[in-house]
C-alpha cells in the first residue's frame, strides 16, 4: 500500500484558498492602515503623550512639595493649634467633648471582634463615649455573633450600642447616615470611623481630637493605615507599595498646601456639625466617604492629615477581593467628578486655587487621566506601533517619563524596592480594571452603583489553612480563569512576535514580560486563593 501524504489528505486547492485568504487580509490591512490606522494611532499617542505629561508634571509637583515640607516644612502640632485635654476639677469628665465612635459591618464574621475590641479598647473617659455597631448583616449567625460580642463589652461597663436596620439602603452611607439619627448621638461633638479590620491603638482619640477641640475650623483629622499582613504574599505588599504613595505623597501634599484631601473612609474623626453643614452622607456614589469630603471642603471647612498616627487594618488578599475594590475606587470617583465638576466650579466659598487643586489635580489628573493613560497607552498605544511601524513614539515619552513616575511612587516603600518590577507589571494588568471602572463611572454604565462589600480573611482564615494544609480542594476552572487578562495577555505576545519577525523597534521583551504578568494573572495565580468549598 502506498504511503499517505499531505498532498493526498490535504489537496493543493486547500492551500492555495489558505494563500488567498491571508493575501486578501494583507491587502485589506494594507489599504486601511494608511487612511484609517495610521491617523487614529497618531492622534492616540499625542493625546497619551499629553496625558502622560500632565501625570509627570503632578507627579513631580508631590515630589517637590514633600521634599520641601521633609527640610522646611512644620510639622501639625505646629500648623495647628495643639494641646493635651486636661481634666478639669470643676467641670469633671464634662470637659471632655462627647465622641461617638461608629462601626459600620456587612457579614464580617472573620473580624468583627478584632474592631469592637479595639473600639472598647479606645482610652477616654468612660461617660463621654459612645461605641456604636452597625450591622448590616444579611446572614443571621454573623449577626448573632456581633450581637453577643456587643453584650459582651456591654456587660463590662462599655457604653456600646448594637444598631441594625431592616434593609441596606445606601450601604455604607447608609447606615453611617441612619447611625447618627439616634437621640443619644445629638449630644456627641465628634465621630471616629473605623472599618470592620480597623483596629486603632488605645490612646487614637488622645491624639485626633485635640486637633478639632482646638481649631474650629478643621471638620476631619485623617490617621493613616498600617497593614497587619503586608507580608502575607505578593499581591499584599504591591499594595503596600501603591497605598503607602497615596498616603506619604497625595494626602500628605494635600493637607499641607490645601487642606483637602479625599476622606479615606475609615480611620479619621469628623465634627459632626461639619457633617450636617454639608448635607450629609450620600449614596449617590461608591465613594460616599470622597463625596461628603468634597462638600465639606466646599463649605470652608479643613482637613488634616496625620500621618504620625496609623491604624492597623488588613489588606485584600485575594485577587478576587482586591478587583472588586478597585472597581469601586476607581469608578466611585470618576462617577463624583462627573456629578460634581460644575458644581464645584461654580462654588463661591473655596478660592479659585482650590478650586483648580480639587477639578485638575484631584480628580482629572489622579482619578481619571491616571487610571486611562496607563492602560491605553501602556498595554493598547504603544503595543499598537510595533504593528504600525509609521507612527513612533518619542523615547521620552516611551521610556524616561513612566521611568521617573515609577520611581517617584516607589520611593515612599523603601522596603519594597526589589519588587518595583513586578509592582510595575502587576500595576499595569490593574490598568485593565481600573481604565474600565473609570469609564463606566464618567459614562454611568451598568456597574456604576455597584457595591460589594471587600472580603477580609483575618486571622481565622490562617488557622484553618494550617489545619486543613494536607486537604486537597476541588477548584472550578472558572473560580481562576480571567478572560480579559488573557485576551490582553496574547495580544501583548502577539505584538511581541510581530516585534521579533518585522519589527524594529525593541520592543519584544517588555511586550512579553508584560504578556506573561496578564497571563499569571489570567490563571489567578495571584494572592490568596479560597476555594469555593
Amino acid at each position: 500500500m502506498e504511503r499517505l501524504t499531505t498532498t493526498n489528505i490535504l489537496p493543493n486547492t486547500f492551500y492555495g484558498r489558505r494563500d488567498d485568504i491571508t493575501e486578501q487580509f494583507g491587502i485589506m490591512w494594507r489599504q486601511i492602515k494608511a487612511p484609517l490606522i495610521v491617523p487614529v494611532l497618531k492622534i492616540l499617542v499625542f493625546l497619551c503623550l499629553v496625558m502622560s505629561i500632565m501625570l509627570f508634571i503632578e507627579r513631580i509637583y508631590m515630589f517637590l512639595v514633600i521634599t520641601f515640607l521633609k527640610i522646611f516644612g512644620k510639622k501639625p502640632e505646629k500648623r495647628y493649634k495643639w494641646e493635651p485635654l486636661k481634666d478639669d476639677v470643676e467641670l469633671g469628665n464634662s470637659s471632655y467633648p462627647m465622641v461617638l465612635v461608629q462601626i459600620p459591618m456587612y457579614n464580617e464574621k472573620e473580624v468583627y471582634q478584632l474592631s469592637i475590641g479595639a473600639a472598647c479598647g479606645l482610652s477616654w473617659p468612660s461617660d463621654r463615649i459612645i461605641v456604636q455597631v452597625l450591622d448590616d448583616s444579611t446572614d443571621p449567625i454573623t449577626k448573632n455573633l456581633v450581637e453577643m460580642e456587643c453584650q459582651r463589652w456591654g456587660s463590662k461597663g462599655i457604653n456600646i450600642k448594637y444598631e441594625v436596620r431592616d434593609n441596606r439602603n445606601g450601604y455604607k452611607a447608609g447606615a453611617l447616615k441612619e447611625g447618627l439619627k439616634h437621640s443619644y448621638v445629638k449630644q456627641c461633638d465628634f465621630v471616629a470611623i473605623f472599618d470592620a479590620d480597623f483596629q486603632p491603638e488605645p490612646d487614637f482619640l488622645w491624639h485626633t481630637i485635640p486637633f478639632l477641640v482646638h481649631n474650629p475650623q478643621l471638620s476631619l483629622v485623617q490617621a493613616r493605615w498600617k497593614y497587619v499582613n503586608a507580608d502575607e504574599c505578593l499581591l499584599t505588599r504591591l499594595q503596600e507599595m501603591s497605598l503607602d504613595y497615596h498616603f506619604s505623597a497625595e494626602q500628605e501634599v494635600g493637607s499641607s498646601t490645601h487642606a483637602f484631601f479625599g476622606f479615606n473612609g475609615t480611620a479619621g474623626v469628623w465634627r459632626i456639625a461639619a457633617i450636617e453643614e454639608a448635607g450629609g452622607w450620600k449614596d449617590r456614589t461608591t465613594v460616599e466617604d470622597m463625596d461628603l469630603a468634597v462638600r465639606a471642603s466646599l463649605k470652608g471647612w479643613k482637613f488634616l492629615f496625620l500621618g504620625s498616627v496609623k491604624v492597623k487594618n488588613e489588606l485584600p488578599s485575594t485577587l478576587k477581593a482586591y478587583r472588586y475594590q478597585q472597581h469601586r475606587w476607581s469608578c466611585g470617583p470618576a462617577n463624583l467628578f462627573r456629578k460634581m465638576c460644575m458644581e464645584i466650579a461654580r462654588n463661591k466659598k473655596v478660592s479659585l486655587w482650590k478650586k483648580v487643586h480639587v477639578i485638575y489635580s484631584f480628580f482629572f489628573v489622579r482619578k481619571v487621566v491616571a487610571h486611562i493613560v496607563t492602560f491605553v497607552f501602556y498595554i493598547v498605544v504603544l503595543p499598537a506601533t510595533v504593528l504600525v511601524p509609521e507612527v513612533v513614539v518619542p523615547k521620552w515619552g516611551a521610556v524616561y517619563i513612566p521611568a521617573i513616575i515609577t520611581i517617584l511612587n516607589a520611593v515612599g516603600t523603601p522596603r519594597s524596592l526589589h519588587l518595583l518590577v513586578f509592582w510595575i507589571l502587576f500595576e499595569n494588568v490593574m490598568s485593565l480594571h481600573r481604565a474600565k471602572a473609570t469609564f463606566i463611572g464618567l459614562l454611568e454604565a451598568g456597574r456604576v452603583n455597584e457595591w460589594i462589600v471587600t472580603e477580609k480573611l483575618g486571622d481565622a482564615f490562617k488557622l484553618k489553612s494550617a489545619t486543613k494544609a494536607f486537604k486537597k480542594h476541588r477548584i472550578r476552572l472558572g473560580d481562576r480563569i480571567h478572560l480579559l487578562e488573557f485576551a490582553a495577555g496574547a495580544y501583548l505576545f502577539f505584538c511581541g512576535c510581530y516585534d521579533i519577525a518585522f519589527g524594529n523597534n525593541h520592543y519584544f521583551l517588555y511586550l512579553f514580560i508584560q504578556a506573561f504578568a496578564f497571563l499569571i494573572v489570567g490563571f489567578g495565580y495571584v494572592g490568596t486563593f479560597v476555594p469555593n468549598s
